[in-house]
């Protein structure tokens, strides 16, 4: 992962993707972003029978869109949702559907 002409090069599951940078983009954010996917598809990598590439990074999307609702319910002060469980019936089930 680098920065060559404005463009930050950076690696998520395996792939390399360029994004371009300016003057305003904050590089360290990029990479910690990037970094944090990334270590999101392969924990969901690890916990799937299927490797499809698109299936782990629904899943991961899944998840880290489970955080971001869980810290919103948190700085609202309501009860949590049960998302959780929701999520894994919805990985069942799309883990059933692609196996087919």
């Amino acid at each position: 992962m680098g920065e060559e002409g404005g463009v930050l090069k950076i690696n998520i599951y395996g792939t390399e993707y360029p994004i371009r940078s300016g003057a305003e983009t904050n590089a360290d954010y990029i990479l910690k972003v990037a970094e944090y996917l990334d270590g999101k598809m392969r924990e969901v990598d690890e916990n799937i029978q299927s490797k499809s590439a698109l299936k782990v990074a629904i899943l991961a999307a899944l998840n880290i869109t489970d955080e971001l609702f869980q810290e919103r319910v948190k700085d609202k002060g309501e009860a949590p949702m049960d998302l959780g469980n929701r999520i894994r019936e919805l990985t069942a089930t799309l883990d059933e559907a692609l196996n087919k």
